[in-house]
């Protein structure tokens, strides 16, 4: 078996385009339709259809993509094991797309780690637009983006890195901050809430008092997770916040347990095809996963 049409056929089904996946090979493309051709012998399947815009992959394409990503990729980190990058002297430029809080909870550990690890490399933080991600990943714009994986788009590579959950923060010595307290106390607090525009004061936590037939006193609603810590710290109000945020600040806040039940959510780090094999991109994205595989 000629080992180069399984590099063909990961690029045909990624791109769902012979022009395309030529391109990306540095072939021609009647060079690319003729090995699509031994392929479909091979398989017995057409593995890729004409469609409206490039190609569709049938559903034994679909199933045969990752365990050809994993065996290739594992070839791949083989030949490249042994190029030599070297991050204590490697003068790289990372792009990162996340969110202010992913900010705090990913890229503030991974800016320490970096220093230590390679003093040359530098960050550049962007706020994270999920309906633009997948185009500015493919222009080069954005290397690296760290979002929840609910939001990941499907097309794009992911690891996941943590699950968060929420925890209730006031001041310390707050007069009405307890752990176990009740639902009733809960709502009798002042809280701030977070909207991404600042001006919503309904929450998810709000939808589900409602069904219990309770309201909450919501005082303040902020655009920003950073700028909550702050207020709660320096008044009697409580907010709820993904604990990660917050796990430094225990010298001022207390954290406790939210008398009802709170959906967390799971941060994954998300990155391009492009960029998959590159060493110093592959090594930074080793560096994230090791602050947080334990």
């Amino acid at each position: 078996m000629d080992l180069n049409l399984l590099v063909t056929l990961e690029a045909l089904l990624i791109e769902q385009n012979v022009t395309k996946a030529a391109a990306r090979l540095h072939l021609s493309q009647p060079a690319v339709s003729a090995q699509l051709s031994r392929l479909r012998d091979l398989f017995d399947d057409p593995l890729l259809i004409p469609a409206q815009r490039g190609m569709t992959p049938t559903a034994k394409a679909i199933d045969l993509l990752e365990p050809l990503r994993q065996a290739l990729d594992q070839v791949r980190a083989t030949v490249h094991a042994n190029q030599g990058f070297d991050p204590s002297s490697a003068n790289v430029v990372v792009s990162i797309a996340c969110t202010d809080y992913l900010q705090a909870a990913v890229v503030k550990p991974l800016v320490r780690t970096l220093r230590e690890r390679a003093p040359s490399a530098r960050l550049a933080i962007r706020n994270l637009d999920a309906s633009q991600l997948e185009a500015q990943m493919e222009r080069g714009e954005v290397d690296l983006a760290f979002m929840t994986t609910q939001t990941a788009p499907p097309d794009l590579r992911a690891r996941r890195l943590f699950d968060e959950r929420y925890v209730l923060i006031g001041r310390k010595m707050h007069p009405h901050l307890r752990d176990q307290m009740t639902v009733e106390a809960f709502c009798e607090l002042e809280h701030v809430i977070v909207s991404p525009r600042g001006n919503g004061f309904v929450t998810p936590v709000d939808s589900a008092l409602d069904a219990l037939g309770r309201r909450r006193n919501v005082v303040l609603s902020a655009a920003s997770f950073l700028f909550v810590p702050q207020i709660v710290s320096q008044s009697d109000f409580v907010a709820l916040v993904p604990e990660r945020l917050v796990l430094d600040q225990k010298d001022t806040l207390q954290l406790i347990d939210c008398p009802l039940p709170v959906d967390g959510f799971t941060v994954a780090m998300v990155w391009h095809e492009r960029a998959h094999n590159h060493p110093a991109q592959r090594w930074i994205r080793e560096t994230v996963v090791s602050l947080f595989d334990h």
